[in-house]
This record gives C-alpha cells, structure tokens and sequence, in this order.
C-alpha cells in the first residue's frame, strides 16, 4: 500500500505544472473517484485544513492523506511521492535553464503553459465550489472574500481567521437558538 501511495502521489507531482492548487482535482480524482481511499467530504475538509496550515497545500493535502491511510509512514511517503518530482524538475532545470533562458522557442513554451494552469486553478475552484454544498449565504460569503482578496490587498490569513472566529460564533449562536 506504501508503495501504490507513493506512485499516486509522484504522478501527482510530476504531472501537474502550476502548484498546490492546480493539483488539487488531479488529487481528487486519483484518492476519491479512482483508488476511493477517502470519501469527497473528507477530502473537502482535508483541503481546508490543508488551506489553513502553513506550507504549500498539496505537500498538506498529501500528508493528511497519507495519515488517514497509514500514519506517520504513510504521511512521509506521500509527502516525499508529492515533493520529490518538484524538486527533481527543480535541479534539472537549475542545471539546464541558464543554458538557454534566452531561447526563442523555450520562453514560447513558458508562455504556451500560463493560460494551462490558469484553467487548472479554475478547475479546482469550480469543483470545489460545485462539491462543496454551498448554500446561497455561503456563496455571497465566498464572492466578498474574493473581492477583498483582490481590491483591498490584504493577506488571506486574516480572511482564514476570520472565517474560522466568525463560524465558531455562527455555529455556538445557532446551537443556543435550538436549544431554546
């Protein structure tokens, strides 16, 4: 089972150019739909968390997984399965790159790959979103956090805490009104 997560988890991370996010539904797609390692509400709450915990969120997601499945040894294989083609790719390019930076045809393939990892970042809001079972509230929350997020240049980590503070107060305030 190490071993398979391993794979999982180096294909992940050799496969997807753009980051932590624009891995999450190829993630999704190999732990959730194909090897059904973890349910999709799992996953949902394993991106938060992910989202929320310092470091890049697929190295996260990939060690929350490999806990849930097999402990700290299964934590550690998909977390080396998840970094280790980054920075194979890394030291190769380091090597190469200065070679031919200057390159016609190597800095077209740069620009070729942008609009591709933008629509994997889309991908992965879009599924989100549409998984997520957000209610009407939850989405106007979500487009105003965005809209923060780009018009006033604040650091996510204050809308993360807020977040967190204003559904602990939400959810206690709720849990009173029930029981009243």
């Amino acid at each position: 089972m190490l071993f398979n997560m391993f794979i999982t988890f180096f294909k992940v991370g050799a496969f997807t150019i753009g980051g932590g996010y624009a891995m999450i539904p190829i993630i999704q797609r190999e732990i959730v739909e194909k090897k059904k390692w973890i349910e999709e509400d799992e996953f949902l709450d394993a991106i938060a968390v992910s989202q929320g915990s310092p470091g890049p969120v697929a190295v996260n997601l990939s060690i929350l997984v490999g806990y849930r499945l097999k402990g700290l040894k299964g934590a550690l294989t998909c977390c080396l399965g998840t970094i280790l083609p980054s920075f194979l790719i890394i030291l190769l390019i380091a090597t190469v790159f200065f070679q031919f930076r200057n390159n016609p045809i190597v800095e077209r393939v740069f620009i070729g790959i942008r609009p591709a990892v933008v629509a994997l970042i889309a991908s992965a809001v879009y599924q989100l979103a549409k998984k997520s079972k957000f209610d009407y509230n939850k989405y106007i929350i979500s487009i105003a956090a965005l809209l923060i997020l780009v018009f006033f240049n604040i650091s996510p980590i204050y809308l993360i805490l807020i977040g967190g503070i204003g559904s602990i107060l939400y959810y206690k305030g709720k849990d009173k009104s029930s029981k009243d």
